[in-house]
Parts: structure tokens; sequence; C-alpha cells
């Protein structure tokens, strides 16, 4: 009797891990397919962004006008809710480490940020896939930015509020540039997998496209500071009214040609993170 308890016992323990391994392999493939579809939508910004710098751009260089170049190719529609489904891959994939991953590592801010970025990658979903059923292209990037700056300047402290979103959308960018900088993206990638040449081009990959990220969003976030500093909501700008703005500094659109090519890159690194990221 004891031996047939203790041999249920077993059964049961090793049905339970084959569960949770065939779980974990679940939700490993849903994290790479929404890094692969993060790749896509950088590289063709960062390409649009190019186009534009040299004069030769149509569309807006943002998810829209990325989703707008899709779904002018052959099979157009399908690549969209490929797109779509990585998405809500990558949202199922963040709200699991939101809710189910276990660690020393695994703390509150760290659980909250990982919701955050779910609900992010939900909506983006949600996006994409209304635009891939024919919903249209609906208001751009430029004048939701606005729109949304106007509505929360009408509340009350509806400047304070601006302000604040600005200064904590300068401090992301801050912050990812200063970690790719740092290299500190190393740490969540299955290095030991690469060979020292991948390793090499992976970590500058990594350096240059999340500095050219880190950029954009601070500048994003520099706008609606200026927004809410002076009251007015058309200052605030999207992501690609802010890269049409490096156009206009002193060194004219080169400034905004190396972000683009910065861009492109981060959109291979979120392909080399869909190989070798640790998830």
């Amino acid at each position: 009797m004891v031996a047939s308890s203790q041999a249920r016992g077993k059964r049961r323990t090793a049905g339970a891990a084959t569960r949770r391994s065939a779980e974990d392999q679940t939700l490993s493939a849903a994290g790479r397919a929404g890094f692969a579809a993060r790749g896509v939508v950088y590289v063709l910004i960062g390409a649009l962004a190019v186009q534009m710098a040299v004069g030769t751009g149509g569309k807006s260089a943002d998810r829209q006008g990325a989703l707008a170049k899709i779904a002018e190719q052959p099979f157009g529609k399908i690549m969209l809710w490929v797109l779509a489904v990585g998405f809500g891959s990558m949202a199922l994939w963040r709200a699991s480490r939101a809710v189910l991953a276990r660690g020393p590592h695994r703390k509150t801010p760290s659980r909250l940020l990982d919701g955050g970025r779910a609900l992010f990658y939900g909506f983006i979903c949600w996006a994409t896939a209304i635009y891939a059923a024919g919903g249209g292209q609906g208001s751009s990037g430029n004048a939701k930015s606005k729109d949304w700056t106007a509505s929360v300047l009408k509340l009350a402290y509806g400047q304070v509020l601006v302000a604040a979103g600005g200064c904590l959308l300068i401090g992301i960018g801050v912050v990812l540039a200063a970690r790719a900088a740092m290299r500190k993206f190393l740490r969540q990638l299955d290095t030991t997998a690469m060979s020292p040449r991948t390793q090499q081009i992976v970590t500058g990959l990594g350096i240059g496209g999340g500095v050219a990220r880190g950029i954009v969003f601070a500048a994003a976030g520099i706008f609606i500071l200026i927004a809410a500093i002076q009251f007015d909501a058309d200052e605030a700008k999207g992501v690609d009214a802010t890269l049409r703005s490096f156009t206009q500094t002193p060194i004219g659109p080169w400034l905004l040609v190396a972000v683009a090519i910065g861009l492109i890159l981060f959109g291979v690194f979120s392909f080399a993170s869909a190989r070798w990221r640790r998830l």
C-alpha cells in the first residue's frame, strides 16, 4: 500500500511538472512571437524615417505608417493579422510575468512594470486587429497626441498632469538610453548560445538601437512638457512629428538619419531577442 501511494504521488508530481513545462514552453513561444512583431514595426518605422529624411517618404514614420506599409504588400491583410497575434502574444507573456513568474527578483515594481507593458501591448494588439479588419487608420499618432494632451489640460490640475507625463516620458527615454549604453540588456540574453562574433553584433544592435529608442522617447516627452508649460496642446507631438523635428536641428536631416538607422537596429535587436532572450 505504501509503495502504491508513493508511486501515485510520483506520477502526480511528474504530471504537474510536465504541465508546468508545457505552460512555460507556450509562454516562451508567446514572448518570442511578441519580440518578432516588435522587430517588424521598428524596422519599418526606421525605414520610413530614412525615407522622410531624404525626401522620398509618403507615410508617417510611426506605428500607423508601418501598418499602412504592410497593408500595401501582397497578402498584407494576413501579415497584419499575424502581427496582431504577435502583439497579443507579447501581452500574454508580459501578463504571465506580472502574475505567475516566481523568484526573488520578481518584486512588486517588476510585476507592475510587466503589468503596464501587458496593457500597452494589449492595446497595440487591439489597434492592429482593428486596422487589419478594415477599421481604417483613424486619427494619426500626432493628432491623437494633441487630442489627449488637450483633454488632460482641461482637467483640474491638468497642466501639472501633462507636465508630469512629459517628465515621466523623458525619464523613461533617459533610462532606456542609459541602460542600452551600459549593455544591461545582455543580462536578459543567453549569450552562452552565441558565438563571439554574434555576441559582438547583437551587442552593437542593442546599444545603437536602445540609445536611438531612448532619444525618441525623451524628445517626445520634451514636447509634452513644453505643451504643459505653454498650456498649448499643439506643442505635443507623436512619434512621426517628433522624428520630423530632428530635421530642424543645425545638422539638418542627418540627425534624423542617425536616429532612423538606430530604430532599424533596434528592430533587428528585437529579432535577436526573439531568438536568444531568456524567457
